[in-house]
């Protein structure tokens, strides 16, 4: 029999209890297509009826979702209510005091997903930091982590490779709702914005997005499901290199493969390593766009039969590792992308050591565990849930 589901309550479901900090105020909002209610009514939408909406900001994907990853975006008019849309993925992470002129406050809701790659928090942090510039206040709506409030897991970045897909010195998976997120980085890494967090209900920290009655709305557009996203915490780091990560299939980073490898050897091996949460399939894909597009790829499903279970930085880590000894010279890590003239790896691993293969991947787990578990004592103190 299923376990009944939790009634949980997202930020703009609690809205109302919050009206002093929206009402007679000019607002801007920063939001994409999860900024939705429980009914599934667009922030956008419901701060233009109730309030005075003056501006949007638009992060990654657009701020109704109509773009692919890495599309830059440009300062354009929301068809649907008339509210001018500036880009912050294009010219301006950071809004610019001509985007702020004319609101006083800026408020954000976006579903994220628990992983330090994800670029709306670093959408989030540049805003924090205009907001403190400009004499604004930033109000976070908000939401749950879908991947659970305890587990931490991977390496705390070094600074030294900051970048858009990891800027702060936090672990891979870091436990906290994107508020929590929002008042560690404004105290920890010295943002000191006017910060007020529009507050959760009925979720507890060991909830995933399965355990409630929330609807997935996918947060972008290649996290298609709560799985999906459990797993990019390690096999985001497959877009550091020349193996597919899935994306181009139904099956974004679940599909992980290259047109040389023996898929069969593949889950053979990894199935032998009895990782936790998790069972590997071999699989044949042609992705329709990225890497390989168009060409018959061989390698592994991952399979998720426990997610409370599965630690999808381990399982990322391990298999890259395998994936690499089978591919014998057909591997390759991108090169540097214009991020400083980093490889994309250590952008995304946030140091050296996995492009370098300085330890093999129980000693770097070893490591990293040391390094995640002092992130979770300071993060605990955030904690509002």
């Amino acid at each position: 029999m299923e376990q009944e589901k939790a009634c949980v309550k997202n930020g703009i479901d609690c809205i109302d209890k919050y009206d002093y900090l929206f009402e007679g105020k000019r607002l801007g909002l920063i939001t994409g297509p999860t900024g939705l209610n429980r009914q599934l009514e667009s922030t956008i939408d419901i701060l233009k009826d109730r309030y005075n909406l003056k501006a949007l900001y638009s992060p990654e994907h657009g701020v109704r979702g109509n773009l692919q990853a890495g599309v830059h975006v440009d300062t354009y008019v929301d068809e649907k209510t008339g509210v001018p849309v500036f880009s912050l993925y294009g010219d301006h992470r950071k809004p610019s005091p001509e985007m702020l002129k004319d609101i006083d406050v800026l408020v954000m809701d976006i579903q994220d997903i628990g992983s330090r790659y994800y670029t709306y928090l670093y959408t989030m942090s540049y805003c924090m930091e205009a907001c403190a510039e400009n004499k604004k206040t930033f109000v976070l709506m908000d939401r749950i982590n879908p991947i659970g409030g305890i587990e931490v897991e991977g390496n705390v970045l070094d600074p030294e490779y900051s970048s858009f897909v990891g800027m702060y010195p936090i672990t891979n998976r870091y436990g906290l709702t994107a508020g929590e997120l929002a008042m560690l980085f404004n105290k920890e890494f010295g943002i000191g914005c006017d910060l007020a967090v529009v507050g959760l209900e009925g979720w507890k920290r060991d909830m995933y997005q399965k355990d409630t009655d929330l609807l997935w709305v996918s947060p972008s557009p290649n996290i298609p499901t709560m799985d999906t996203a459990v797993l990019y915490n390690g096999t985001c780091l497959f877009e550091g290199t020349n193996i597919s990560e899935g994306r181009g299939t139904t099956k974004p980073f679940e599909m992980i493969g290259a047109p040389w490898l023996d898929p069969y050897k593949l889950a053979d091996k990894m199935n032998s390593k009895s990782l936790p949460g998790v069972l590997f399939r071999p699989v044949y894909f042609e992705p329709t766009f990225s890497k390989h597009k168009g060409q018959q790829c061989k390698g592994v499903q991952i399979h998720v039969t426990d997610y409370k279970a599965v630690k999808p930085v381990e399982v990322g880590i391990k298999l890259l590792y395998e994936i690499m000894d089978q591919s014998s010279d057909n591997f390759e890590w991108l090169p540097p992308s214009t991020e400083k003239g980093r490889y994309f790896i250590d952008l995304l691993a946030g140091c050296e050591d996995v492009r370098l293969r300085r330890y093999e991947a129980d000693e770097l787990l070893y490591r990293w565990k040391a390094e995640s578990l002092r992130f979770k004592n300071c993060k605990e103190q955030y904690h509002l849930y």
